[in-house]
């Protein structure tokens, strides 16, 4: 033990949890522990049954706690807390992954008194009524939705449902985005910070044309050429932004295209397929995509649009590709009423299947 120069009171801390997944009483514990310890080890202990990965969670407690040394251990051992033998297969475990001589055990657990004798440590007990934050992994992971407030930007990208609005060109796609935004945003509540991702190929498209107006006054969208090493550098931007609003968003999130449209972007202009992009779209899980048909809605020439003729070809090769993939998707078509009622249905099923975690080790009693 060390008192050190900082009024801290131990020179090794460690705090030790699944993290399946990390909260906000999660962060607490470990706050605390750095405030009273020189150096602070946390440890997560993942199962193999576990359905969130061990290097996810040891991923956002750093993320969370830049301070503290995270290391990560599976541990496939059952949960017994009244047999030695089973404690002590435990600890082999746990003493292999620190390395190190710990001088205190925070915990908010139950079982925290002994895990701090068989360390040889001293025990310091944090909020184990968690009223300061009423929150455990286990209802996080019945509920999210209702444990949102409590959970990291990184957790929160994690669990958001991803919805992608795509389609060809003039067939509604940024009105139904935009739309679906902002229904679930009138829901009040945690969902009052749904978000919405604009399509970065737009702006992108905007910056081409305003360079082409400034060598040639006179120059049209007709006038701008696409290069094939452009559409990589669109889907990483627009996967960014993507990624950015999903941190600080509700549980939904709404985006006006993604990076696998972005490859059916580089087919219409270029020709071809883009496999970077592809490998690109192929990072990040979305989890349903609505298709505005083109038959419905009249062809509006914004400056940055042409050959209308190519719409049911662009259509039929969204579909394609979506079913080719086995993405999720629907066909959304009628009117603007008509489109958001069958689109808002729709996220409303998906929101209804729930988030499904794999049940932890049982403790046996």
């Amino acid at each position: 033990m060390s008192a050190g120069g900082n009024g801290r009171r131990y020179g090794h801390g460690l705090v030790l949890g699944k993290f399946y997944p990390p909260h906000a009483g999660h962060h607490h514990l470990v706050r605390t522990a750095q405030d009273q310890c020189e150096r602070l080890t946390v440890l997560v202990c993942a199962a193999s049954v576990e359905s969130v990965p061990l290097a996810d969670r040891v991923a956002w407690m750093r993320e969370e706690h830049p301070g503290a040394r995270v290391v990560g251990a599976v541990d496939d051992i059952p949960v017994d807390l009244h047999d030695p033998a089973i404690w002590e297969a435990h600890m082999e475990i746990f003493k292999a992954a620190v390395g190190r001589r710990v001088d205190a055990v925070f915990t908010s657990e139950e079982y925290g008194g002994e895990l701090a004798r068989r360390f040889g440590a001293e025990e310091v007990c944090v909020d184990r009524a968690r009223t300061l934050f009423p929150v455990s992994g286990t209802a996080v992971r019945a509920d999210p939705v209702a444990a949102w407030e409590f959970l990291g930007p990184a957790v929160r990208a994690a669990l958001t449902r991803r919805v992608v609005v795509l389609g060809a060109e003039s067939t509604g796609t940024t009105t139904l985005s935009r739309d679906l935004a902002a229904h679930y945003r009138r829901r009040g509540g945690v969902w009052a910070k749904t978000g919405w991702v604009a399509e970065y190929g737009r702006e992108y498209s905007e910056e081409k044309l305003a360079a082409a107006r400034a060598a040639d006054p006179a120059a049209s969208w007709s006038d701008v050429a696409f290069t094939s090493r452009e559409f990589p550098l669109i889907a990483r931007r627009q996967d960014a932004a993507e990624g950015a609003a999903a941190r600080l968003g509700s549980p939904v999130l709404f985006c006006d295209t993604d990076s696998f449209a972005t490859g059916i972007w580089h087919e219409r202009y270029l020709g071809t397929r883009n496999r970077e992009v592809e490998r690109i779209a192929e990072r990040t899980h979305r989890d349903l995509y609505l298709l505005t048909d083109d038959a419905d809605v009249p062809f509006e020439d914004d400056g940055l649009r042409s050959r209308p003729q190519l719409r049911p070809w662009m259509t039929a090769r969204f579909r394609d590709r979506l079913t080719h993939t086995g993405r999720r998707f629907l066909v959304m078509s009628g009117d603007r009423r008509a489109r958001l009622e069958s689109a808002v249905a729709a996220v409303d099923a998906l929101l209804a299947e729930g988030w499904h975690f794999a049940a932890p080790l049982p403790e046996r009693r």
